[in-house]
């Protein structure tokens, strides 16, 4: 349930005393992390030596590696409709859902809306991530402390792999690191993206890491802070923290975060504004908030690029945002209500499916029409669910972030 005033006070107090607990998330059932490393100081230049000027860098020359920006005006260019990459053209669709309190990945045929498999994985499956390469799903679990892979070809799942407290999984653009948001640990720990060693370790000083985008060019990534209400700023390539603030309302708790298509604007969901944050990524300035529904929580962009979809998680709605008109132009009101919390969109783009964290369920929605397709009965805690094959080149991962 959504956590009371009086027990969000005391889980802040037990922070500030250096109390560690698990605690039931906004997003999770998991605890506090969090972000940033003090910045290196710049030694002095004398003042006979002219320091070397860099060159001004483009938009779009991205992160080394980085395979290049198909359309500098549209992030989301290699996710149109039925793109499948030649890697994952031959996968079945399938819906991978863990179930947090249920230890499981209820997998669901999109056609049919049944469940077709249930795997039992470790304790407190938080996310099904896609790896970089499209080749691996990666089940996040959190307090097992171990990342469960399936093939999505058989469905199938592999040995677990130790990994400390991951809560989420990103990769960088390039493919060179997966990005484990360490959220109890209070750390960003960048591993091998394959064999899931730990390369370096980035301690932050905020709470709850949970979610994040990369800029355009791959260069940076936002990180989303959910118990102590901060944002952090990421350099990819120095794995540095480089910018750190705090979200300016009383009891923030910032949930997932997406990029807008061109690359200039950074929008970062809020259970407890009710709403999601606007920010210039680059300048990482103040950002400004726009109200959506009553616990705001996923980001979901439509196959065009023109809308994203909001779920609220805390009136059983989902807001429908439209980019290029930058407001708000449809709410859809799932039936009987729920708690729409995170997932993804179908590879033709015509069904959001998202999950129903607290009705042990998830819910198929026209992104036509708005209405409800169907209500498939999971295991407990339906958490971040993986629509899979998606479009898309490589995958930054969570529950799917394709470019």
């Amino acid at each position: 349930m959504r956590p009371t005033p009086m027990k969000r006070h005391l889980v802040k107090s037990a922070l500030i005393a250096g109390a560690v607990f698990v605690a039931l998330a906004a997003c999770g059932t998991e605890s506090k992390d969090g972000p940033d490393e003090a910045l290196g100081t710049r030694a002095a230049v004398p003042a006979s030596v002219k320091p070397v000027q860099k060159p001004v860098r483009k938009p779009h020359q991205g992160l080394p590696g980085m395979p290049p920006v198909l359309d500098p005006k549209d992030v989301y260019a290699a996710d149109r409709p039925n793109r499948l990459s030649p890697v994952v053209k031959d996968f079945p669709s399938r819906v991978y859902v863990p179930n947090t309190e249920s230890d499981t990945v209820s997998v669901i045929d999109p056609r049919t809306y049944e469940i077709v498999e249930t795997i039992h994985v470790g304790r407190q499956p938080q996310h099904v991530v896609p790896s970089w390469d499209l080749k691996t799903l990666w089940v996040n679990n959190n307090r097992g402390h171990t990342l469960t892979p399936i093939d999505p070809r058989t469905g199938k799942a592999g040995k677990p792999v130790s990994v400390h407290d991951p809560y989420n999984l990103y990769f960088t653009p390039n493919g060179k690191y997966a990005v484990v948001m360490a959220s109890l640990d209070r750390e960003l720990v960048f591993r091998d993206p394959h064999t899931m060693e730990r390369v370096r370790t980035v301690p932050v000083s905020c709470y709850g890491v949970n979610h994040a985008d990369f800029s355009l060019d791959g260069r940076y990534f936002i990180v989303s802070c959910e118990f102590s209400g901060e944002l952090l700023k990421v350099d990819t390539e120095k794995m540095t923290v480089i910018g750190q603030q705090r979200l300016p309302f009383d009891g923030a708790m910032p949930q997932d975060v997406k990029v807008s298509p061109d690359g200039k604007r950074f929008y970062v969901a809020d259970m407890m504004a009710d709403g999601m944050w606007v920010l210039d990524g680059d300048t990482f300035g103040r950002p400004t908030l726009l109200p959506t529904g009553k616990g705001t929580h996923g980001l979901y962009v439509s196959r065009d690029s023109r809308e994203m979809y909001v779920s609220n998680r805390g009136e059983g709605t989902v807001s429908v945002f439209d980019f290029t008109r930058n407001r708000l132009t449809k709410k859809w009101h799932l039936p009987h209500g729920g708690s729409p919390d995170m997932g993804g969109v179908s590879a033709d783009g015509k069904v959001l499916w998202l999950s129903g964290r607290y009705n042990s369920e998830v819910y198929a929605i026209d992104t036509r029409t708005g209405a409800q397709l169907a209500r498939v009965k999971v295991g407990s805690g339906p958490h971040g669910l993986a629509v899979y094959p998606q479009p898309g080149r490589y995958s930054l991962g969570h529950t799917g972030i394709f470019r």
